[in-house]
C-alpha cells in the first residue's frame, strides 16, 4: 500500500493497488481483480463453444475469447467499485499452442486451431524429417507433436495457401488478447515454448528452426521474459473497458506456467501435479534439462532465468467423470437428491475400498497417451476384473490407474536426476484426500495443498505486480503470499504395495502396445 500525505506533511490516507489475472482457457475466460496482497476483491467468468468441423479437428474463434475478455473485465471493474488508477497491472494466461493469423489489417484470417486439435500428423512427419529429431529435441526440447504450434503453421501453408499468403503477424490465444488491449504484437517464453520454434535453452526465437521450416521471422512476435512489461492498455480498449492507460500488461505465462507461479512452485525442488480434466506433474529447475527421448516436455518457466520440466498424462480426470457418467450416474442422482457433490460421495465409498482395488487395475489411456508412451494408438483397460468388484472397486482402480500414470511421469523426472523435494496438488482431483493420499504413498513424499484456488489468475496477477513494480521479483511474492493448508504423508507399507503395482501396471502397457496397433487397424 502506499500512504499519501496532505499539504501539513501528515497521513491522509492509505491507497490500496490492485492487480487483474485473466485466464482465457479451452471452455472460459476467467478474470479476477485482487488486492496487492493477493486477495481476491471480485471475479467473473464467461464460456465460448468450441468447434469440430471434422473428426479429431478442433478451432475457437479468437473474437469470442476477446468478447469474453470485455466482458469479464467491465465486471470486476464494476463490482469492484475500484477507481481504474488503482489497478496497475494485467497479466494473462491461458491455454498454450493455439494459432492466431492475423492479415496487414489486424482482421483474423482464420478461426484458431487450438492446443488439442490432431489434424498435423503429416506435418510432424515433415517437421522432424526438415529438422532431424535429435536436433529438434536439442533446440525445442521436445518431438514434434501435433499439438504444437509450427505443425498447425505448416498444416494451413500446406492445405489453405491462400491464408498463409495473406498472414501478416502469428499469435497465440492470451497474446491475441494482448494485442487487443495494448496494440503491442508479443509474447513470452513459458507460451512461446509451446510453439516448437523457441531455443528454449536460450529463451529465444530459433533461426536454424526457422529457416529449416521456412518460416518468416517476421511473422512472430517479441518475446519477454514473464514479468516484463509488454505495453499499456490502449486508449480504445480504455474506453471499451474503464481500464486506465497508464496501467501495465506484463508477458503473463501458459496455463501451467501461470499456475506454477500460482501455487508456489518457483524454486528448485519444488512440483506440483494436477488432475483436472488432464493430468500433469510440472517441476522447477534453475537448468533446462532436457529428455533426450522426449517423453517430457521442458518449456521455459515464468521465473526469468528458470525451467521446467512437465509430464503429461491424457485422461485423468476424465477417467473418473467417463466412469461416473457413464456406469456410476447412480452417484449424480444421490448427489442431487442429498444436495452434494458426487464427487465427494464417490471419495465415501472410494475410501472402504482397500489399496489395490481387490487386484484390480486400470490403464487411463481413454485418449492415447502422452507420457511416457507418446502413442494415439493406446486404449482403456480394466484388467483382473473379477465378480468380487463393485463400482467402488472400480472407481478406486480408476483413481489408481491415473495415479500410476502420473507416477510414470514422476519417475522420468528422477531419471533426469530432478530431485523433488516438495510435491503440491492442484485441480479438481487434487481437492480429494484420497487421491492425494495415493500420491503421497506413490511417490514416497509429502504431497500438500495450498489455501489460494484461483492459481493461474493469481500466478499472472503476482507476474503484473512483478512488472507494476509492486513486488520486487517473482519467488518474494509467492514466498509472502502462497500459504499451504494440508498434507498427506506415505504410508511406508501402501508406498511397498504401489511399488509392486506400478511395475505390473507398466508391464501391462509392454504386453498390449502391440494389441493396440491391430486394434487401430481393424
Amino acid at each position: 500500500m502506499c500512504t499519501q500525505k496532505n499539504e501539513a506533511g501528515t497521513k491522509e490516507e492509505e491507497i490500496m493497488r490492485y492487480l487483474i489475472g485473466i485466464d482465457i482457457g479451452t471452455s472460459a475466460t476467467k478474470t479476477v481483480l485482487f488486492d496487492e496482497k493477493c486477495h481476491v476483491v471480485t471475479s467473473a467468468s464467461q464460456e465460448y463453444p468450441l468447434y469440430q468441423p471434422q473428426n479429431g479437428w478442433a478451432e475457437q474463434e479468437p473474437l469470442d475469447w476477446y468478447n469474453a475478455v470485455l466482458v469479464t473485465i467491465r465486471k470486476v471493474v464494476k463490482d469492484s467499485g475500484v477507481p481504474a488508477e488503482d489497478i496497475k497491472g494485467i497479466g494473462l494466461s491461458g491455454q498454450m499452442h493455439g494459432l492466431v493469423m492475423l492479415d496487414k489489417d489486424n482482421a483474423v484470417i482464420r478461426p484458431s486451431i487450438i492446443w488439442c486439435d490432431q489434424r498435423t500428423g503429416k506435418e510432424c512427419e515433415e517437421i522432424t524429417e526438415r529438422v532431424g529429431r535429435e536436433r529438434l529435441i536439442e533446440i525445442t526440447a521436445n518431438p514434434a507433436l501435433t499439438g504444437f504450434t509450427a505443425s498447425k503453421i505448416l498444416w494451413v501453408r500446406n492445405h489453405e495457401a491462400e491464408n498463409y499468403r495473406r498472414c501478416r503477424h502469428i499469435l497465440l490465444p492470451k497474446d491475441y488478447i494482448r494485442f487487443r488491449m495494448t496494440g503491442e504484437y508479443a509474447t513470452e517464453v513459458s507460451d512461446a515454448s509451446g510453439m516448437q520454434l523457441l531455443d528454449v535453452p536460450h529463451r529465444c526465437w530459433s533461426d536454424e528452426i526457422l529457416e529449416k521450416l521456412d518460416i518468416d521471422k517476421a511473422l512472430l512476435p517479441k518475446v519477454y521474459e514473464s514479468p516484463e512489461v509488454t505495453g499499456t492498455i490502449s486508449k480504445e480498449f480504455s474506453e471499451k473497458t474503464g481500464l486506465s492507460v497508464d496501467t501495465v500488461v506484463v508477458g503473463g505465462a501458459g496455463d501451467n506456467a501461470a499456475a506454477a507461479v500460482g501455487t508456489g512452485i518457483v524454486f528448485e525442488g519444488r512440483a506440483f501435479t494436477t488432475i483436472g480434466t488432464s493430468g500433469v506433474v510440472f517441476a522447477h529447475t534453475s537448468e533446462p534439462h532436457i529428455d533426450p527421448k522426449g517423453r517430457v516436455h521442458t518449456f521455459c518457466c515464468a521465473v526469468p532465468g528458470c525451467w521446467h520440466v512437465m509430464g503429461v498424462t491424457q485422461a485423468a480426470g476424465l477417467s473418473l467423470r467417463w466412469f461416473r457418467d457413464n456406469l456410476a450416474e447412480s452417484y449424480k442422482d444421490k448427489a442431487v437428491r442429498l444436495g452434494v457433490d458426487s464427487y465427494d460421495l464417490i471419495n465415501e465409498d472410494v475410501a472402504k475400498v482397500p489399496i489395490g482395488s481387490r487386484r484390480l487395475i486400470y490403464l487411463p489411456y481413454l485418449m492415447g497417451e502422452r507420457t511416457p508412451h507418446l502413442n494415439p494408438n493406446c486404449r482403456g483397460v480394466f484388467f483382473g476384473l473379477s465378480a468380487i468388484h463393485t463400482k467402488a472397486d472400480m472407481l478406486r482402480a480408476v483413481m489408481e490407474g491415473v495415479s500410476y500414470s502420473l507416477l510414470d511421469c514422476f519417475d522420468i523426472l528422477r531419471e533426469m536426476k530432478i530431485n523433488v523435494k516438495e510435491m503440491m496438488a492442484c485441480g479438481g482431483g487434487g481437492k480429494s484426500r484420497i487421491w492425494r493420499q495415493m500420491l503421497a504413498d506413490m511417490y514416497g513424499c509429502e504431497v500438500k495443498t495450498i489455501k489460494a484456488q484461483e492459481g493461474p489468475a493469481l500466478g499472472v496477477a503476482i507476474l503484473a505486480g512483478v512488472g507494476a513494480g509492486i513486488f520486487p521479483d517473482v519467488q518474494t511474492a509467492c514466498k509472502e503470499f502462497i500459504e499451504q493448508d494440508t498434507w498427506c504423508q506415505p504410508d511406508a507399507a501402501a508406498h511397498a504395495y504401489y511399488e509392486k503395482g506400478h511395475a505390473l501396471y507398466q508391464k501391462l502397457y509392454r504386453q498390449l502396445k502391440d494389441c493396440y496397433e491391430d486394434l487401430a487397424a481393424l
